[in-house]
């Protein structure tokens, strides 16, 4: 028996939607066929609906530079390797982009990984309330936004003691304490404490996390951490793992909010070259593969302010803020 020539494109589009029939006449779903075909929803029904054909010109011409098979397996072995295994693949083109290095864009590798069911996701947050957004604030320096100590209990007295020997350290006047709008923070004792150093007290909105995206981002990459014990013998047990947790979150770990820099790199002003040379990489990848993704490189501008709670969020800083 002879083998099948090739499929021209219409040939093509015909046996995909033979086959989402008969998937679907077996009691298959659509979105679940479809995801098996590796097809749209959409374009299934643009299909069926168009019974000359599909008319779009795009379809009529060869996809420019497509991901072959052997790329795909590039990315699948270097996101799994020992390197980056655990690592997502916005923080994977931030390091190799510096490292001179570009082998697809975050969008590709999540797409590549998602496809072999390697991209995992924690479960979302739960939806929050619609009650006011507290106050915009926004940092331009290095020690504008500082966080928490370790302590084994939680009371106003204990929250107070802390913004008095705060106080000692460095003027606290003009300073905002923002916090979850919890019991701690509401006694007599600390908030006449916070009125005497001259610190505003700005609270989150009930289960609305984005209302203080620095300390709870902190909290879940803690909680998330590969060497976290979740529970400890001791206070002194706590602040000893604690205290190697904050040197790695300091000048290991890249965040997104600062372009997946290190705060120590975002502290000298290292980032600026770093960033940088990113933006340099991804311009000679651009000119070496010029049919393959969107015009626009993806923007390591350094960005100046960094804002908690913004008032008016625009794209460029949603990346950033």
């Amino acid at each position: 028996m002879g083998g099948r020539g090739k499929l021209t494109g219409e040939q093509e589009r015909q046996r995909i939607l033979e086959l989402f029939e008969q998937a679907v006449q077996t009691g298959v779903r659509k979105n679940k066929a479809c995801e098996i075909l590796d097809i749209s929803t959409r374009t299934i029904s643009r299909w069926t609906e168009n019974s000359d054909g599909d008319k779009r010109s795009s379809t009529k011409k060869e996809l420019v530079n497509k991901m072959s098979v052997h790329e795909e397996e590039q990315i699948i072995s270097m996101c799994c390797g020992e390197r980056f295994r655990n690592t997502a693949p916005n923080e994977i083109v931030a390091i190799l982009a510096e490292e001179g290095t570009y082998i697809a864009s975050e969008s590709t590798m999540s797409r590549v990984l998602r496809k072999r069911g390697l991209l995992k996701h924690i479960t979302e947050s739960k939806p929050g309330t619609k009650s006011k957004k507290p106050e915009e604030l926004k940092t331009t320096g290095p020690n504008q936004v500082l966080s928490w100590e370790v302590h084994s209990y939680e009371s106003g007295d204990v929250a107070s003691e802390i913004m008095k020997k705060l106080e000692r350290k460095r003027c606290l006047k003009g300073v905002h304490l923002h916090s979850e709008n919890g019991s701690p923070m509401k006694p007599a004792t600390m908030l006449a404490t916070l009125q005497n150093l001259g610190v505003a007290p700005s609270f989150s909105r009930p289960q609305v996390s984005n209302d203080n995206p620095y300390s709870e981002s902190l909290f879940r990459t803690l909680k998330y951490n590969a060497g976290y014990p979740k529970s400890f013998e001791s206070i002194e047990a706590a602040r000893e793992w604690v205290a190697k947790f904050v040197n790695w979150y300091n000048n290991e770990h890249r965040h997104s909010r600062i372009k997946y820099v290190t705060p120590m790199q975002r502290h000298t002003g290292e980032d600026k070259e770093i960033l940088g040379k990113r933006k340099k990489t991804y311009e000679a990848a651009r000119l070496k593969n010029s049919g393959r993704g969107s015009k626009n490189i993806r923007n390591w501008d350094h960005i100046d302010t960094v804002y908690l709670n913004p008032a008016d969020v625009q794209p460029a800083q949603s990346e950033a803020a």
